[in-house]
């Protein structure tokens, strides 16, 4: 859990600024649950800089609480949590020098979206927090006040979230995260779960991850490993202390993280999803009468799939649909031996290419046509999907053929955009289990839309 926070100051020398106003936001990795915003009386004058950097002025902190009168609900908002801010170093000195000022020792860990964005956004022009969510195209108001600047924060740090994809940021939250009693381990933690999409990351106690997996209902899934009783679930419900989780909304993206991340990561207990995830692909070759035929091959990693299937039941019933789909012929797509006439075409559903009634040049535009819808080759794409909430959409990037990335954009925004379409991807590999994913996805489940992209 965390409280992302920012706080203004008076100005002055150092430890002896006072606060003008703070604003929490409580944070679960995924939403806001509980928030925090208030004007402060410091007591002391503010500088004229801050004056004219914040719009806030000495007048409209008369009748503002004091420090003192707000301490315990700032105690009680951060309780258990990690705090994150833009230059954490600042806002939580200037925290911790009012609780001295009260005689109250207050202790939290932080975490730095600076250092962060440093790590993770290497590219950007500035770290500074204006300049760097413009350049992301997050949506920010009130630059210098409390509430727009840890409200960007939140919108920065759930970005950086989906960017680990080594899960640096979730292992050392857990290290830093309060030790609590193991007792009823299990159930604790599937209180903590959501029944949503998402990727879920079991953790050991020093955060490390021994597994990775991703379901459509989070909760289910966690449940199965903690009731089972196989070897495997056993050692997992003996060794695991926490999981964290990232809600995704996309059963795509989340099968994309999933397969990215445990080949990241290596998870001890994921050894079986380290390989390559299909068994079949389709390829074509032109046959000696100048015929594309189409035919379902054992995975070869030499060869260029035009599409692939995770087994031959899989890969046999979707020839079918696109043998049927492109008035194709059942002899030249593989599914009906003979030396004449296939099955299709006794009952007219074949224009006779298997017979030389149909011209190659008539067929194989068909063929190519399903190459064209089928195939990402020199293709740019923006696959759009379901997002996290409502007003979110998830997208997969297809550049010149090659899968980028992933990205989560606000329905407000331009998505084609291309600056900051590529600053808010979270570059994935091009690995071929990747691209069977995607195929494999687009094949059987209906995503909200397809942009072709101009070259």
């Amino acid at each position: 859990m965390y409280t992302i926070l920012d706080i203004e100051t008076t100005g002055g020398k150092y430890n002896e600024e006072g606060i003008t106003e703070i604003a929490i936001y409580k944070f679960d990795g995924f939403k806001i649950i509980d928030q925090f915003i208030s004007l402060v009386n410091p007591e002391i004058p503010i500088q004229p800089f801050v004056v004219n950097l914040t719009g806030i002025n000495n007048d409209m902190l008369r009748q503002a609480p004091k420090f003192y009168e707000i301490a315990k609900r700032i105690v009680e908002i951060t309780e258990d949590t990690i705090i994150v801010a833009h230059n954490a170093n600042f806002d939580y000195r200037i925290l911790q020098t009012e609780f001295n000022r009260l005689g109250f020792e207050f202790e939290r860990q932080t975490l730095c979206t600076v250092e962060l964005s440093k790590k993770l956004l290497p590219d950007v022009k500035s770290y500074s927090l204006g300049k760097l969510v413009r350049e992301l195209g997050i949506p920010m108001s009130d630059r210098h006040r409390a509430s727009g600047d840890a409200k960007a924060t939140v919108t920065l740090f759930k970005l950086l979230l989906s960017k680990d994809s080594k899960k640096e940021i979730v292992s050392s939250t857990i290290r830093l995260a309060p030790k609590r009693q193991v007792d009823k381990k299990l159930l604790r933690i599937i209180e903590t779960i959501p029944g949503e999409t998402g990727v879920y990351y079991m953790h050991k106690e020093d955060g490390t991850i021994l597994y990775i997996g991703k379901s459509k209902n989070l909760k289910k899934r966690v449940i199965q490993h903690f009731t089972s009783d196989n070897r495997k679930s056993k050692k997992i419900q003996d060794e695991v202390q926490s999981v964290s989780f990232e809600l995704t909304g996309s059963d795509l993206i989340a099968q994309l993280k999933e397969n990215e991340e445990i080949k990241i990561n290596k998870p001890i207990y994921n050894r079986a999803l380290r390989k390559t995830i299909y068994q079949y692909q389709l390829n074509s070759f032109k046959d000696e009468n100048g015929y594309i035929n189409l035919k379902i091959e054992k995975a070869d990693a030499r060869k260029k799939p035009i599409t692939t299937f995770t087994n031959y039941q899989q890969a046999k019933n979707s020839l079918f649909k696109i043998t049927e789909s492109y008035d194709l012929c059942q002899k030249l797509t593989g599914l009906y031996q003979t030396k004449g006439a296939c099955f299709s075409h006794s009952i007219k559903e074949c224009s006779g290419a298997c017979l030389g009634e149909e011209t190659p040049e008539n067929y194989n535009n068909k063929i190519e046509d399903f190459l064209k819808k089928n195939s990402f080759d020199s293709q740019n794409l923006l696959i759009v999907d379901r997002g996290r909430e409502l007003e979110e959409r998830s997208v997969v990037h297809i550049e010149n053929g090659i899968f980028k990335g992933i990205a989560f954009f606000n329905l407000n925004y331009q998505i084609t955009n291309t600056a900051i379409l590529k600053s808010l991807i979270t570059p994935m590999s091009n690995n071929k289990d990747a691209q069977h994913i995607i195929q494999s996805y687009l094949r059987r489940n209906k995503v909200i839309k397809v942009i072709k992209l101009e070259e």
